[in-house]
């Protein structure tokens, strides 16, 4: 059976929903002021989606690489990927379970790790997808009641708890681990923080 497109029906209008784009400018603004991406890097965008992320990033690096397991996104993402100012690549992949040969000098990644379900073993997959000295820059919801999603098919987490993350980053063996907030999403019923962590591969 072929594995069903959770983001089909909404990749064509991903990118219009303008607390989405500034969630986005935010977050790639803390990567930028905590670290130094350089034109030689070569960085991965872990659920890149349609490359919001990647669109803020990509002027100060050598290329960028989206991963994502939805093919309508990586459509929107390849759709516009001349505007990025890098070279870009895709791989449709899931990252927590497909291998991975590539390895890279940064991950970044927005609003993506509550999808996957085993976080220890995602730490170790990132781990081992970079080179030495290599850094991770993941965004993501603090702990939340549910109610951020209006559907949470595809959800595993209801954010997370900054200290939980810290204990499995240590044991995959990252160092310099450190957490700002990036961000705060505006609902009617609430505001949600969306936490920036970073880290390096030793």
């Amino acid at each position: 059976m072929d594995k069903k497109d959770l983001f089909a029906h909404k990749s064509k209008s991903w990118d219009m929903n303008s607390m989405r784009v500034q969630n986005a400018r935010s977050i790639a603004e803390k990567i930028l002021d905590n670290i130094k991406i350089t034109p030689e890097m070569e960085i991965m965008d872990l659920g890149a989606g349609t490359g919001l992320l990647s669109y803020f990033i990509a002027p100060h690096a050598a290329s960028i690489t989206a991963v994502d397991n939805s093919p309508s996104m990586l459509e929107e993402f390849k759709s516009k990927s001349p505007e990025f100012g890098c070279e870009t690549r895709v791989m449709e992949i899931d990252f927590a379970h497909d291998p991975i040969e590539a390895t890279f000098d940064g991950i970044i990644s927005s609003m993506t790790i509550h999808h996957i379900e085993d976080i220890e073993q995602l730490f170790a997959r990132l781990h081992s997808a970079l080179n030495p000295g290599g850094f991770i820059a993941l965004a993501d919801l603090d702990s939340e009641d549910g109610s951020f999603h209006s559907d949470n098919t595809g959800v595993f987490h209801h954010g997370f708890d900054r200290n939980v993350l810290e204990s499995a980053a240590l044991k995959a063996g990252f160092g310099d681990i450190a957490f700002e907030t990036a961000h705060t999403i505006n609902k009617p019923h609430r505001d949600f923080s969306i936490f920036l962590m970073m880290a390096k591969r030793g």
